[in-house]
């Protein structure tokens, strides 16, 4: 073996190069261009025809292999790259660096592939970290020599320790830039989200929110086309609710899917996202303009809400990359406040619906068991004074007045009613000449004696909400006095506290027991809650059986 010490002017200049290079080797973090510095100089230092450089992926098998010295259309015809076998897997399961001159003699050898140039001299060494082999360096064919001596060996270990070095630090550098534009791009989906959110949040029109989040999808992703399939209430069908893309008609040939056909029915049975690659995997039920678009991908989310299923969104894309995981993610965020959004607007609707059924269930009971009722009596009454006309007619009479008395009465109670279901308002009076008014009607409606204490001058920075809150309250109040109290007298008294408006409402009827009376939607006692509560204030109601009925309601107030 040839280890013949080289001149002092020649090793000068291989540590000067080496200096000069370790230095650029250092400096440049880009991954890819680091690893071609490294093996064309090792290839110079050592004088070496051919080199190359492994690269270990994270299960420790070669991932990438970069060589110098052979031009690509000698690449091209070898049959296959390295395998990680023979002397490269020696090495590469080597702590040390494996010098030899001729490789054909070698037992580790399993030989060349086809159209692979002929290599005798071999020098290889790997490049470590710590404990962690990152890679190899191999030279093949000393230009000036039969063989690697022991100081091509020494100088090439030297720029594997410098490239060890260098190469983590280009992958912490990759790392870094990865990390940086992963949180830009969930910066950026966060801030979309919210902006979606904010959307759902305030609209009351469920297709524009469904419109308007599907566009800005879109727009954010680069995305071609998208549809949204709404399933119907007690149904396992789908129907398509909304389209944009205008190069392609439709994503599908139907409009229509019941739950677990094709790929919208299947992605809405088993509430999970999926995405095709059209090239590879075909889809039966896909429209003919789609493929002839040049669409690539089609990927279908699920928009689950906390009942379950409401439908589907699909979005097609002309580029070939399929979606990566952070924006399949943001999708499948975007689903999810679209479900939630889909089964809150529903909720509501079946809400109002609910409490318009339990406001004319009201209606009715109170006409039949009020109303109709005392009509029905006064009937009878008149009937008995026809009987009496001929055989007793100051008995006649006194029914005939009886029942004009008791017509009088449930005229009463109807403009009672009246007042009861439409609401009066404010106009352009203020809080104490609104309540003065309330007093008044409620006084001719029902002869009940009322009074009504607070200041003349009102409330001067009530808010018009906060003024019209309370002034719902009182009547809520004297209606439900009007119709259940039996009272003989009825006091009003507004005043204000340091903090707040303060309405007290009491009567001297029958009263009621709280715990056992539900507070009901559409009960005048919850209608009392709500209007309090909507301006931030609160209603507590006393009472018991025997004793009358106390109101009292505050919302806040700041004077000015």
């Amino acid at each position: 073996m040839d280890d013949k010490p080289v001149s002092s002017a020649e090793l000068n200049a291989r540590l000067r190069a080496f200096h000069e290079a370790s230095l650029e080797l250092v400096q440049d973090v880009s991954l890819e261009s680091l690893l071609r510095k490294i093996v064309a100089l090792a290839s110079q230092l050592a004088h070496a025809q051919y080199g190359a450089l492994g690269v270990l992926g994270e299960n420790g098998e070669l991932e990438n292999f970069i060589t110098v010295g052979m031009a690509p259309e000698e690449i091209a015809r070898m049959a296959h790259p390295p395998r990680g076998l023979g002397l490269i897997g020696a090495l590469m399961h080597s702590p040390r660096p494996i010098r030899i001159p001729n490789i054909g003699a070698d037992p580790r050898r399993i030989g060349f592939p086809q159209q692979h140039p002929p290599m005798k001299a071999f020098l290889g060494v790997p490049i470590r970290k710590g404990s962690r082999q990152l890679g190899q360096i191999y030279l093949t064919n000393k230009l000036d020599a039969l063989e690697f001596t022991a100081q091509d060996e020494q100088m090439i270990e030297m720029l594997a320790a410098y490239a060890g070095a260098a190469i983590s630090n280009a992958h912490l550098y990759k790392e870094l830039v990865e990390r940086d534009r992963i949180l830009t791009r969930r910066n950026e989906n966060l801030a979309l989200l919210n902006e979606l959110a904010s959307t759902l949040t305030v609209t009351v029109d469920i297709d524009e929110a469904l419109a308007k989040a599907i566009e800005q999808v879109m727009e954010y992703l680069h995305i071609e086309a998208g549809e949204i399939f709404l399933r119907q209430e007690e149904s396992r069908l789908m129907s398509l609710s909304l389209h944009r893309g205008g190069f392609v008609p439709s994503l599908f040939r139907k409009s229509q899917f019941i739950m677990g056909e094709g790929l919208v029915g299947g992605v809405a049975q088993e509430m999970q996202p999926r995405m095709v690659l059209l090239a590879a995997t075909p889809v039966p039920e896909i429209h003919p303009a789609v493929l002839e678009s040049g669409i690539c991908q089609l990927a279908c989310f699920p928009l689950v809400g906390f009942q379950g299923v409401w439908g589907v969104l699909a979005v097609a894309s002309c580029n070939p990359d399929p979606l990566d995981e952070l924006e399949m993610q943001f999708l499948a965020n975007i689903s999810s406040w679209l479900g939630t959004a889909i089964e809150s607007a529903r909720l509501g609707l079946k809400s109002r619906r609910l409490a318009i059924l339990e406001e004319r269930e009201r209606f009715g009971m109170d006409l039949h068991d009020g109303v109709i009722q005392s009509i029905y009596a006064v009937g009878l009454t008149l009937e008995h004074a026809r009987l009496l006309l001929n055989e007793d007619a100051a008995g006649s009479r006194q029914r005939i007045e009886q029942a004009i008395s008791d017509l009088n009465s449930t005229i009463r109670d109807i403009r009672a009613y009246i007042l009861d279901l439409r609401p009066r308002q404010l106009r352009d009076d203020n809080l104490m000449q609104g309540l003065q008014r309330l007093v008044n009607e409620f006084y001719t409606n029902s002869l009940v004696p009322v009074n009504l204490q607070g200041p003349t001058e009102g409330f001067p920075s009530m808010t018009d909400s906060q003024a019209l809150a309370i002034f719902h309250i009182c009547q809520e109040a004297l209606a439900n006095i009007a119709k259940h109290a039996h009272a003989d007298r009825v006091d009003v008294v507004v005043w204000k506290a340091p903090d707040r408006v303060v309405l007290e409402v009491h009567d001297t009827g029958r009263g009621f027991d709280p715990e056992g009376t539900s507070f009901r939607l559409g009960h005048g006692l919850s209608n009392m809650q709500s209007r309090a509560r909507n301006v931030g204030g609160d209603v507590d109601i006393s009472s018991e059986p025997g004793n009358g009925t106390t109101v009292l309601a505050w919302v806040p107030y700041a004077a000015s």
